[in-house]
């Protein structure tokens, strides 16, 4: 069999604040929504702003660290894998889908009491420190407050 990758990488700005909720074994869920924006110049030489937004879902300890650190307008770095669910709605019997990336890794971009909260965060030990991979990326990517949508 052929090798497959499988790998997203997104660096955007939380669209409103994450959903958390718990399985039935007491692992957390959190589900949110990632802004990512692209700024091209139009043919008359204005910017123009294409934002595409990110269905988010994270599994346990991600998931804590997602529930006690990010806030609507929180930036964030992300590694994870596209998945697509389907399922059959009970109302209109069609079947539908959803893409969600998957986190794997996330890495918090946002100082202390950046976001809509604007609070403080306590409480957990989660380093904020970037991978060194990340920097480059960061920077060839960064996010104006003029980029987000919101």
């Amino acid at each position: 069999m052929a090798k497959s990758v499988n790998k997203v990488i997104l660096v955007g700005n939380v669209g409103k604040d994450p959903e958390i909720k718990f399985a039935a074994n007491g692992n957390a869920v959190a589900s949110f929504s990632l802004a990512t924006t692209d700024r091209t110049k139009d043919q008359t030489g204005n910017w123009t702003d294409r934002t595409e937004w990110h269905n988010l879902v994270a599994f346990q300890r991600t998931a804590e660290i997602i529930r006690d650190y990010v806030k609507k307008g929180s930036k964030i770095y992300v590694e994870g894998r596209i998945q697509t669910r389907s399922w059959d709605d009970k109302e209109t019997n069609q079947k539908r889908y959803r893409t969600e990336i998957i986190v794997n890794d996330l890495v918090l971009l946002s100082g202390r009491g950046e976001g809509e909260s604007g609070g403080s965060r306590s409480g957990s030990s989660y380093d904020q420190r970037q991978p060194a991979h990340a920097d480059d990326l960061v920077q060839s990517t960064e996010i104006t407050d003029d980029d987000i949508p919101f």
